[in-house]
């Protein structure tokens, strides 16, 4: 799953947001790190609806404006679940692999 999939998913995963609310939970959630472009965000929505893991829960009008929020999918929840549990295998090997080298752990200084 490529970066901004994940972070979409993790960003509508305990409520339904609509697209300013993702990109605000997104910049939170990646501390700042990441602050996704709006067409970048409406590409990933697009292609995330289409594979069936997100639909759109509703639309309002505020201010003359029109907001979609989105929501998750059963299929949608599960993907998510499976990247959890690949990424969290990763992190334990990275882990280990620290742990494991002549610096003797992590946090380590190698200077």
């Amino acid at each position: 799953m490529q970066g901004p999939a994940l972070l979409i998913l993790t960003a509508l995963a305990d409520t339904p947001r609509h697209g300013y609310g993702i990109l605000q939970e997104v910049t939170a959630l990646s501390e700042g790190r990441v602050r996704m472009r709006t067409g970048t965000l409406y590409g990933a929505l697009d292609r995330l609806q289409g594979q069936g893991l997100i639909q759109v829960e509703r639309e309002e009008v505020v201010d003359g404006r029109a907001r979609r929020f989105y929501r998750l999918t059963p299929s949608g929840r599960s993907a998510l679940a499976e990247e959890i549990g690949h990424l969290h295998t990763v992190v334990t090997e990275a882990h280990r692999r620290l742990g494991a080298g002549p610096a003797g752990g992590l946090g380590a200084s190698t200077a």
